[in-house]
């Protein structure tokens, strides 16, 4: 995301972040062969999948990294990326503690952010997984102050409660956890063991544990509402499905590699 087309700021590094650099020539370096247009990296957790891609940006400059506490301590020790890191560009770290209600907002190139708990699972691999708390899963707000309008980002949502209908209300578009269509979708589909609230994830579909992320889209007075992080085992996915109709009769859009949102 950016404020001037200039200075870029990525939400979360995921593996295939060399893939998507290529794909974007607002990225491109412009003074020199290591020039990068990243200012800054946000981390909403310390997710494998969301943080394997900061190897792949070790080569630039010192690595801006905005993340909580609990996701640095993962990223210093059970996975101690940033460690290895500094061997490489270096890593400045700025802590984005998680509070109710919201904490400190961030001025980050020319953009407002401010990270908000929202109920998750710390990673597999993390000694607090097990443990159900609000401090090892973010969201972040986002605000441009040209238009004043304000996003919703929150790949990983595994309940939608008065707090995130506060967040979801407060914005212009938001972008909400898509990852499963059923509770079950997995398990069905026989490719794994676990349900998606044992992932930490809300379901678009209501299921054993309450409505799913369709009947809280429905509720939000969002302009636009977009799914993102979507597993490939979603139906959501065929452009030509019921699922997908089902979406476009609510008025929720389906994120794509490529995707521009203009605020």
């Amino acid at each position: 995301m950016s404020a001037d087309g200039e200075r870029w700021v990525l939400l979360n590094a995921s593996p295939d972040i060399g893939a998507q650099l290529r794909a974007s020539p607002a990225l491109w370096p412009r003074h020199g062969l290591r020039d990068s247009a990243i200012e800054a990296v946000v981390l909403m957790d310390s997710q494998i999948d969301h943080v394997a891609g900061l190897l792949s940006l070790r080569e630039g400059s010192r690595l801006q990294l905005y993340c909580t506490p609990e996701s640095h301590e993962d990223l210093t020790g059970s996975l101690p990326l940033l460690k290895a890191l500094e061997s490489y560009s270096g890593v400045s770290w700025h802590p984005m503690p998680l509070e109710p209600g919201g904490g400190t907002w961030h001025e980050i190139a020319g953009l407002r952010l401010q990270a908000v708990p929202v109920p998750g699972k710390a990673p597999p691999y993390s000694p607090r997984r097990q443990a159900e708390t609000r401090s090892d899963n973010a969201a972040v707000l986002i605000e441009a102050p040209a238009s004043g309008r304000r996003v919703f980002y929150a790949p990983g949502l595994a309940r939608v409660g008065e707090a995130e209908r506060r967040c979801l209300d407060g914005c212009d578009t938001v972008l909400v956890d898509g990852t499963f269509w059923t509770e079950d979708e997995m398990v069905a589909a026989g490719l794994g063991k676990k349900h998606a609230a044992d992932m930490g994830h809300l379901p678009q579909c209501d299921g054993p544990h309450g409505p799913g992320m369709l009947k809280a889209l429905d509720a939000c007075t969002a302009r636009r509402k977009v799914l993102i992080h979507i597993n490939n085992s979603n139906p959501i996915l065929d452009e030509d499905g019921p699922e997908r109709a089902e979406l476009v009769r609510r008025g929720i859009e389906v994120a794509f590699d490529g995707m521009e949102l203009e605020i």
